[in-house]
């Protein structure tokens, strides 16, 4: 009796091209702000008017603005202030979301009910707009921005928690960690969540991309990261002016942007592709 081996094809990160391409943006836009913490072409925020308005050059890649600063240097102090904001926003809203998300799907009931409807009514509102409500209440400032996308994030991660612990609760590695005498919240945290961790992973690097929109949208508005340091957000508005005289001044701020969010975007599809076991394929 001839005997059939079934193999089962688990995808290499090297094979997926969206893990690559996105591993890399994302890697050297994390090389960049830990440069930056140590080094920067000139002080991004001393001013220097005879050299304002600059184009690219030997001395300044970037060129200057319109206070002769140099934008190579903020653009990579900027980087910092993005990346701060991502984790940040992100660990609240997961850590918050995931506790909600667990709360709710073990407590079921009016429990459960009470605290999806809050949390629908949460997600309800645009990321933008529940982040200029909320800084206008707290204040301008890059903390109270973070906070205020972090809360956004919340229900994202509580839905998804939620939803990832109804199914695996039926699997048999729960029933079996039940029948042994554990705790629901024992089983919670030592056997459901190593499991949805990937899942949460995947989210949270497309709500980190999020995150840096949402920054560089209300340090555009002035809500956000504030006057001296550097942002993105800023740089737009501020270059509006000199759009003709110098249009780098929007086009590097934008690129940063749309290559961070690019390359967030990308690692997350690839994380997805290399994580979710149905769709890795079996043969």
């Amino acid at each position: 009796m001839t005997r059939t081996r079934h193999s089962r094809r688990v995808r290499s990160p090297r094979r997926n091209t969206s893990f690559i391409i996105g591993a890399v943006i994302v890697g050297l836009i994390a090389l960049t702000a830990c440069v930056s913490l140590f080094y920067t072409p000139y002080d991004p925020i001393k001013m220097a008017i005879e050299d304002r308005l600059q184009g690219p050059s030997s001395a300044h890649l970037l060129g200057t603005d319109q206070y002769g600063r140099d934008i190579l240097s903020r653009i990579m102090q900027g980087t910092q202030n993005s990346i701060l904001v991502g984790v940040v926003a992100v660990g609240i809203g997961m850590s918050l979301g995931v506790l909600f998300g667990l709360w709710a799907a073990f407590s079921s009931g009016w429990v459960d009910e009470a605290v999806m409807r809050t949390m629908d009514v949460i997600y309800a509102f645009p990321a933008i707009l529940n982040a200029i409500l909320l800084v206008a209440i707290l204040g301008p400032g890059i903390i109270n921005a973070m906070i205020a996308i972090g809360i956004h994030n919340v229900p994202i991660f509580a839905r998804l928690a939620r939803g990832s612990v109804l199914r695996a609760r039926e699997e048999e590695y729960v029933l079996a960690a039940y029948s042994l005498g554990r705790r629901r919240w024992t089983v919670a945290w030592r056997h459901i969540l190593p499991n949805i961790l990937s899942s949460l992973i995947v989210q949270g690097t497309i709500q980190f991309a999020v995150a840096i929109l949402a920054e560089a949208a209300l340090s555009y508005l002035g809500l956000g990261t504030q006057l001296p340091y550097p942002s993105w957000g800023r740089m737009l508005r501020e270059a509006q002016t000199f759009m003709r005289l110098a249009p780098g001044l929007a086009i590097f701020p934008g690129l940063a942007i749309a290559f961070s969010v690019l390359g967030l975007n990308l690692l997350g599809d690839g994380l997805r592709d290399l994580l979710d076991p149905r769709l890795r394929g079996a043969v």
